[in-house]
């Protein structure tokens, strides 16, 4: 197998040492774009002469201040939130991705490889072709000096998210977007340039992830690049955990479940606002990454995790019975406070993305106590917030259940989680922002209003 060395602090800068990339080695992923877009644009256009001044829905007054819900006011290709059905990518439902998509060799769940080229092509990749992309992605992982010397001048006591967003920021010295639009490049060439950059950020975000996490966390130290494996093998390997293979397949799953929710939620419509203004894809991200790293959007499986201990604590428990169960979530609510990870703003069913890790839990992990606790809130609590009236969704979301597993598996760093997140949210903006430039779609404005405007407009 082909090893390509990290160094790391304190003595040698900690990054990712590869092969200059050859066209031998790229998957054939831009070649198939190259074929797709040119059929998609005019599809686009002619939907548009015919039907661009169709009515496709209206906004009310509470819409606008109530965040925008509802307001279908986006395209976004990759993919499409349903209510009754949870994310699909490209119309594949993630129980259909998990059947269709490619494993790694011996391994049984999809890879964010076949993910990635799911929501560019609206295609499933055969095996060979997502082997492919792992080695490009390899081959492209090398991170700049400046970069690590960066990243290693942190203070440990800066939070890993503002790490990440930082370090991703710099990474615009090495875009080739701002250099060829700096040069004069025509408008049909946008995408590509994006393209390329999307390649090689979401090629060397492991690698600066897995930099931030070891120099908080631990020493420093950096285990290096396997060509020969995947990109989720690498960033489990990158943070200590590579020779645990069933931590190396939730690494898998949980990069592929977490890449992409339709472009409304806030990571992903800041990630296309800020590209709308022909930002590069570092910048772009960079500004993703900020929007996750709030309380109400990637924090909250954090929240999820600290209420699940505070649960254990105030019951005096890890095992309670149902009835416990019951009387202590019947006191939370009493006491006006919410059950975390549960309602979604879209979702009226259980996400799938908890079902996913539901399985994945309930085939690889047996007797852990703070598992099972939340399969017994999952099974116990939802008619308890039925009862009591005020929820719209009872159901879980992705965010009930992924802490725990991180912890099963000993990444017990909470304030880490969320960088997981990111590295993951990479696969579907980037997708997503590499046909924003392709359609063409021009610079995000919409008209916003005061109230005093609104009561004139509303003759009140």
């Amino acid at each position: 197998m082909a090893m390509i060395k990290n160094l790391a602090r304190p003595t040698m800068m900690a990054r990712a040492m590869v092969q200059t990339r050859t066209m031998a080695e790229t998957c054939g992923l831009k070649e198939r774009l190259h074929e797709l877009i040119p059929a998609e644009i005019k599809n686009v256009k002619d939907f548009r002469a015919k039907h661009g001044g169709d009515v496709i829905g209206e906004v009310t007054v509470d819409m606008a201040y109530g965040g925008m819900r509802g307001i279908k006011g986006l395209v976004t290709e990759t993919s499409v939130l349903d209510s009754d059905e949870g994310i699909r990518y490209r119309g594949l439902t993630l129980f259909d991705c998990k059947e269709q998509l490619p494993p790694a060799p011996g391994g049984t769940e999809m890879l964010p490889e076949g993910v990635f080229w799911l929501l560019l092509t609206g295609e499933v990749p055969t095996a060979d072709q997502s082997a492919a992309l792992s080695r490009e992605w390899a081959s492209r992982a090398a991170v700049p000096n400046h970069v690590s010397d960066m990243i290693n001048a942190f203070p440990s006591t800066l939070h890993p998210m503002a790490q990440f967003s930082a370090a991703t920021t710099a990474l615009h010295s090495e875009s080739i977007f701002a250099q060829q639009y700096r040069d004069g490049m025509s408008k049909d060439k946008y995408w590509e340039a994006t393209y390329e950059d999307s390649m090689n950020l979401i090629a060397k975000l492991p690698t600066i992830a897995a930099m931030i996490y070891r120099n908080v966390f631990h020493d420093g130290q950096v285990a290096c690049i396997d060509t020969s494996k995947d990109l989720s093998y690498n960033y489990a390997n990158m943070l200590g955990f590579g020779d645990n293979g069933d931590f190396v397949e939730l690494m898998r799953l949980y990069l592929a479940i977490h890449a992409d929710h339709e472009g409304g939620n806030v990571s992903a419509h800041t990630c296309h606002l800020v590209g709308s203004a022909l930002s590069d894809p570092y910048l772009s991200f960079s500004a993703c990454l900020n929007g996750l790293a709030g309380p109400l959007h990637g924090l909250a499986n954090q929240e999820v995790l600290n209420f699940i201990m505070g649960a254990v604590k105030e019951m005096g428990t890890e095992t309670p019975t149902d009835k416990e169960l019951v009387e202590y979530t019947w006191a939370l609510l009493n006491s006006k406070r919410v059950v975390p990870g549960y309602g979604h703003a879209v979702l009226r069913v259980p996400d799938p993305r908890f079902v996913c890790q539901q399985q994945f839990a309930e085939k690889y992990i047996k007797d852990d106590n703070l598992v099972n606790l939340v399969h017994q809130i999952f099974r116990v609590v939802p008619d308890v917030l039925l009862e009591h009236g005020k929820a719209k969704n009872p159901w879980p979301n992705v965010d009930a259940h992924s802490g725990v597993l991180l912890q099963h598996y000993g990444l017990t760093e909470m304030n880490y989680y969320t960088v997981l997140f990111g590295v993951s949210r990479a696969i579907g903006v980037l997708a997503s922002l590499t046909w924003d430039r392709a359609l063409g779609l021009p610079l995000e404005r919409p008209k916003s209003m005061s109230t005093q405007g609104l009561k004139t407009f509303l003759k009140v």
